[in-house]
């Protein structure tokens, strides 16, 4: 299908939206093996931290696994609750990991300790099915758990985002929230609202959060592109820098 038909013909939108798809498309068509600092937000596997070295400012994390270690080797990257880490000294069982003070401080890696559960995904490949949506594992922003409605069988689980972030998050669109992505259910100005089902609340690290307990945030990068675009090629309401500061970059 086109993408302009999404859009009216010859109007910025068109050619802003046909830029993000050509780039996706590039990085799809990437070489033979793993696409690099790509996700789907789609969790693999709950882990548990074994244990948390510290080395200056930095620390080096070690993680109890079983799934996303079975094809691993040292260097390739997965995800921990939704920042893209290297993976060293892969072995049956577990993977450690070196974490900067950057990611320390401004994710929930720094608060990681022995036992802690932590949601894990590998990196996609030219073969892997898109089953979630396209994540980086570029931390964005810091929300907040706020609370979580049991409905018999499923939960609506509310977060608090931060004002910085607010406008790439749209009802009925994706945002990455401790590296799952989810559908936005409920927006408002200072929270947003997600549909848990039984099988995500088992498989990830949800059931175990805390009102107050903060989760990482990575808005839809495709939203980032349109803004980029329109920036660069003076589209109305444009922003020219837009908020990449503070965004953790991955493979620490």
């Amino acid at each position: 299908m086109d993408a302009g038909l999404f859009f009216r013909a010859g109007g910025p939108w068109t050619s802003a939206f046909s830029g993000v798809l050509a780039f996706a498309l590039k990085q799809f068509r990437n070489s033979q093996s793993e696409i690099p600092f790509m996700f789907t937000g789609i969790i693999e596997e709950l882990g548990q931290v074994r244990s948390v070295e510290t080395h200056g400012e930095n620390a080096r994390v070690v993680i109890e696994a079983h799934t996303v270690t079975q094809d691993t080797t040292h260097g390739d990257s997965i995800a921990v609750n939704g920042v893209c880490l290297t993976a060293l000294d892969v072995q049956q069982d577990s993977f450690a990991a070196d974490v900067s003070r950057e990611t320390l401080e401004r994710s929930t890696l720094g608060r990681l300790g022995p036992g802690t559960p932590v949601n894990l995904e590998r990196a996609v490949t030219p073969a892997t099915r898109l089953g979630g949506h396209i994540v980086q594992g570029h931390v964005d922003a810091r929300g907040t758990f706020v609370s979580a409605v049991d409905h018999g069988g499923s939960w609506t689980v509310r977060i608090a985002y931060p004002a910085e972030v607010a406008r790439y998050l749209v009802f009925k669109g994706s945002v990455a929230v401790e590296g799952i992505s989810l559908t936005i259910a409920n927006l408002t100005n200072d929270y947003f609202e997600i549909a848990i089902i039984p099988k995500t609340w088992e498989v990830t690290n949800f059931s175990r959060l805390q009102p107050n307990d903060a989760v990482n945030l990575e808005v839809d990068v495709i939203a980032k592109y349109v803004e980029r675009i329109m920036a660069v090629s003076g589209g109305v309401g444009a922003r020219s820098h837009p908020p990449n500061e503070g965004t953790i970059e991955g493979n620490n």
